[in-house]
């Protein structure tokens, strides 16, 4: 997920590196994307070999921005008769992304019911509006860390505060640089006089800082000793509980639901993904991903500017069902892709 919302489990090692600060987690957003165009199903003209299509899968978890979305930050439209098949042959879909459960919930309103969320970078499941797992911040933690945020405001750095709850998400500021810059991620958003006022369980504090995230990251680092500090963007700093990342939601999910990691498939392109990939056994790096990510994945997919989920997915869907539903049992007749 390569948007403001992705905070990172690692530490990044691109191309462009941001400033280290001790106790905080830095993402950098030097990507390579590959503009071609593939049909679902053929080999990609981006030279991108699909692997043997694996049998038995009964999850399909793909992050959002950099991944599943195209180029224009949409769902593509080939998506929707896919997800009616998944349904048809037993296997769940989850998009996972540092975006609000609500903000997940509106773009794919058209799928209807059975839907599988994991939202806030994995501080939320949500499976048909019923909550499977959450990892809240604790309150000291949220009240030490507005007054942190409020006290660089004080001392003249132009920063504002998102306060992600479970209901809602909240701003005090009201200016309109900084409101244009949290609308487009929380379709769930209040306006009010002092943030830490709402009755809400906390998932996420996510800061934006006119200037640098570097500079806010070095300010709130000492909160990294038992929380998570995470550069997610050049102006955007994300605060959340210790665990709380796309892996674990996952190994959540597949616990509630009796699937296991040979049973799933998992879509990446950010650092903030890897936990992710580590919880599938069939896990897909796409073209565009950073370098770190398709060094960790076992397998390379199309970019998402050639719709390479739609690719993968349309292979599996097309491919007859399995007799065998064993962790190796696979699908004859596609070339072998990038094995890691």
């Amino acid at each position: 997920m390569t948007d403001r919302l992705a905070p990172t489990p690692v530490s990044a090692q691109g191309p462009t590196p941001t400033p280290r600060t001790p106790g905080v987690i830095a993402a950098s957003y030097a990507l390579g994307a590959v503009p071609t165009a593939c049909n679902p199903g053929a080999v990609p003209s981006s030279g991108v070999e699909l692997p043997p299509v694996p049998a038995g899968i009964r999850l399909v978890v793909a992050d959002m921005d950099g991944t599943l979305l195209d180029e224009a930050g949409d769902v593509p439209d080939a998506l929707w008769p896919l997800l009616t098949r998944m349904r048809e042959r037993g296997i769940a879909f989850a998009p996972a992304s540092g975006r609000q459960y609500a903000t997940l919930r509106r773009q794919f309103d058209r799928a209807g019911d059975g839907m599988v969320f994991i939202a806030e970078n994995g501080s939320i499941v949500v499976r048909d509006e019923v909550e499977l797992s959450s990892r809240p911040l604790d309150r000291p933690f949220v009240e030490d860390a507005i007054g942190r945020v409020r006290a660089l405001a004080r001392s003249g750095r132009d920063v504002g505060v998102v306060l992600c709850g479970k209901s809602s998400a909240y701003i005090e500021r009201r200016d309109a640089a900084f409101v244009s810059q949290a609308e487009p991620y929380y379709a769930a958003l209040a306006t009010v006089d002092d943030v830490l006022a709402p009755q809400d369980e906390v998932l996420k504090i996510a800061v934006f800082d006119f200037e640098s995230s570097a500079l806010t990251a070095q300010a709130l680092a000492p909160l990294g000793a038992d929380h998570r500090v995470v550069i997610s963007g050049h102006h955007w700093v994300d605060l959340m509980a210790d665990r709380a990342n796309k892996g674990n939601a996952v190994r959540s999910l597949q616990a509630a639901m009796g699937i296991g990691p040979a049973e799933t498939i998992a879509f990446g392109d950010y650092l903030n993904d890897v936990e992710m990939l580590a919880a599938a056994e069939h896990s897909y790096a796409m073209a565009n991903a950073h370098p770190d990510v398709l060094a960790a994945a076992r397998h390379v997919a199309p970019s998402n500017a050639d719709q390479g989920v739609i690719t993968v997915l349309s292979a599996l869907l097309d491919s007859p069902l399995p007799d065998s539903t064993g962790p190796d049992s696979t699908v004859p007749g596609r070339a072998p892709g990038r094995d890691r």
